[in-house]
């Protein structure tokens, strides 16, 4: 046994040598991408106490609303599209011409809906992506040519396919913009491909159930959203689209348009932007009392450092760190499980930080969440929600966009929202204590039990779970050596 265990520490320390090796590779790989690119800066710890600083402009007067699963965001969307006066703009990773945004009886398919407002003069354009140039993953460019077809033939409808992608990467975005006075961003695709997108807080099982978040925005930041649609579509489609007019203020939070656009992939941002990574870094470097992540992946090297320093050099004892993540992501599984390993032995049984995971339950049997949203809140004073993955894809070779506030009350409602919805209890429970104390008392205990129950074979009872399987050898390196090998 003993030789057994020095073996498996010996193996411990060769994959934390060649990780740590590889991660600082594609670091390095990173620093001077960006550098030459005049985005060095990203990087860099600049000192600032304002997480909305950085490069990206910042609008006031704005109202935020964010919309918790497909059954709080995809009727929402419905419902804007079926007002439009105007215009209604779409940009998607994929769209489906057959999927339903309510499962009210009768409600009308994608096609139906738009085909039905460009029918009484409304201009209706859907930006998609081409899908891969070759057939290795869904969308593939066959799908893609043919949900097209759908949404155009016999209608006012104009879509276009954009295949500007960097290799092995995506347009990634998700945005609905009607009339330049009201839009969406976040995570939910308007497609059934891969999994189910009408999730409820409840999480029935089904097939897939997907935890999903959008932003509802009104107010100047709107003509921004507006903005990066038009500047796409007028390269993509070849059409003239007017500068879209900047609404009047509408409410009282500050907010932050947060994009990735890869160098090289349009010519109204030829060394790209990387505004993404510095919201994330500039927030997370700013935490002091709780760092809140739901996301698909985790296994960006520079966000991982910045959680790294926080839990080794803690800024106060109430300090936290909350991670919700898919138990099986769709790739890169074995990367997160490696990182999450790097910031447990960070933590070093400090019990600062929490990973866990969602499931569905009926009583009877569990099904999986999965974990799709796209959301970082720091300190309560600073919230982003929107399309990017905490990985070098979206970080910076996919095209996304977030948004970012520091409006505290969007920012604590939405977290006291989403604690409430995973641990099982009403907002009003949780609304007087503070995180570290909810985090200690109710999500810790609650996740341990129902792994415990797990493990040993019996029913769980609850939808929260410690998540399960952190690799801590060679697997955590597939993702610094696909980041090195793909990335430009």
């Amino acid at each position: 046994m003993g030789r057994v265990n020095s073996f498996h520490s010996f193996l411990d320390k060769v994959d934390e040598r060649l990780g740590d090796g590889l991660e600082g590779l594609l670091c390095a790989h990173h620093r001077r991408r960006l550098h030459r690119l005049g985005w060095g800066a990203v990087l860099e710890p600049d000192g600032a106490d304002d997480p909305l600083g950085g490069r990206a402009p910042v609008r006031e007067g704005n109202r935020v609303e964010v919309l918790i699963d497909g059954e709080e965001s995809l009727p929402a969307v419905a419902e804007a599209i079926r007002r439009a006066k105007s215009h209604v703009h779409i940009a998607n990773w994929h769209a489906s011409a057959d999927f339903r945004l309510t499962r009210e009886p009768g409600s009308p398919t994608l096609r139906e809906l738009l085909a039905e407002v460009a029918g009484r003069g409304v201009e209706v354009r859907v930006l998609l992506w081409a899908g891969p140039p070759f057939p290795a993953f869904q969308p593939s460019r066959k799908l893609a040519r043919s949900e097209r077809r759908k949404f155009t033939e016999g209608t006012d409808v104009r879509c276009v396919l954009d295949s500007r992608e960097r290799t092995m990467h995506c347009h990634h975005e998700k945005l609905v913009i009607v009339d330049d006075a009201v839009a969406f961003v976040g995570g939910v695709d308007l497609t059934a491909l891969e999994g189910d997108r009408h999730d409820s807080p409840d999480h029935p099982p089904r097939p897939i159930g997907w935890h999903d978040l959008m932003a509802r925005l009104d107010g100047p930041v709107v003509a921004d959203v507006a903005d990066h649609f038009r500047r796409r579509w007028v390269e993509v489609a070849g059409e003239d689209l007017p500068q879209p007019a900047v609404p009047s203020p509408v409410g009282g939070s500050r907010v932050q348009l947060l994009r990735t656009v890869p160098n090289d992939t349009y010519g109204f941002l030829p060394k790209g932007e990387f505004t993404v990574l510095d919201g994330y870094l500039r927030a997370l470097r700013s935490a002091q009392r709780l760092i809140y992540l739901e996301n698909q992946f985790l296994w960006s090297p520079e966000i991982a450092e910045v959680l790294l320093d926080k839990l080794r050099h803690p800024p106060a004892d109430e300090f936290r760190v909350v991670l919700l993540l898919p138990r099986k992501p769709s790739n890169g599984s074995d990367t997160t499980r490696g990182q999450l390993g790097r910031l447990l032995d960070a933590d070093d049984g400090h019990h600062r930080l929490l990973a866990t995971t969602i499931s569905a339950h009926d009583g009877d049997s569990a099904a999986p969440v999965y974990v799709h949203a796209k959301l970082g809140i720091v300190d309560d004073s600073w919230l982003t929600v929107g399309s990017a993955n905490l990985n070098e894809h979206s970080l910076f070779n996919d095209t996304e966009v977030n948004i970012a506030t520091d409006d505290p009350e969007v920012v604590r409602a939405t977290r006291l929202r989403l604690w409430a919805e995973h641990l099982g209890r009403p907002v009003a429970e949780l609304a007087d204590r503070e995180p570290a104390d909810i985090v200690d008392t109710l999500w810790r205990p609650l996740a341990a039990e129902q792994a415990e129950r797990e493990r040993r074979g019996e029913q769980r009872t609850h939808r929260l779970v410690m998540l399960p399987g952190v690799s801590r050898r060679v697997a955590r390196l597939q993702g610094p050596l696909r980041g090195l090998l793909v990335d430009g």
